[in-house]
C-alpha cells in the first residue's frame, strides 16, 4: 500500500494540471462621441497572483495594436468577468476589431475574437 501511495504521489507532481488559456466570451462596444468603449468578458481558471488572466489587447484587420487592457489582480472568485477600456480611438473606415487575452502564466491565447462594428 505504502509503495502504491509513492507512485501516485510521483504522477501527481510529475503530470501537474494546468488551466487552460483564457477564454473571451463576449465583448460589446459602444461609439461615444470620435471614441469607443470595448467591453471584454473573459472566462479564465484563476488560481491567485501566479496564475490569473492579466490583460487583453485590441487589434486591427491588419495586426495593429489599437488598444490594451492591463488587468492588476486575479478574478478567482468572480467568473466570468468583464471589465473595459474607454477612449478607444478607430481608424476611420474600421468595419472590426479582434481582440486577445493574455494569462500571467502562459501568455496569449492562440484565439482571438473578431467583433463587428455597427456604423
Amino acid at each position: 500500500m505504502k509503495r502504491f501511495f509513492l507512485t501516485f504521489a510521483a504522477a501527481c507532481v510529475a503530470f501537474p494540471v494546468f488551466a487552460s488559456e483564457p477564454m473571451i466570451t463576449d465583448v460589446s462596444v459602444k461609439k461615444v462621441g470620435m471614441v469607443w468603449n470595448v467591453h471584454v468578458t473573459i472566462e479564465h481558471a484563476d488560481t491567485g497572483w501566479e496564475h490569473y488572466a492579466d490583460g487583453w489587447d485590441i487589434y486591427d484587420a491588419a495586426g495593429n495594436l489599437l488598444g490594451s487592457r492591463k488587468l492588476m489582480h486575479p478574478h478567482v472568485d468572480e467568473q466570468p468577468f468583464t471589465r473595459s477600456l474607454s477612449g478607444v480611438v478607430l481608424p476611420d473606415g474600421t468595419r472590426e476589431i479582434f481582440v486577445k487575452a493574455r494569462c500571467s502564466l502562459d501568455g496569449w491565447s492562440s484565439e482571438m475574437m473578431r467583433v463587428e462594428l455597427s456604423p
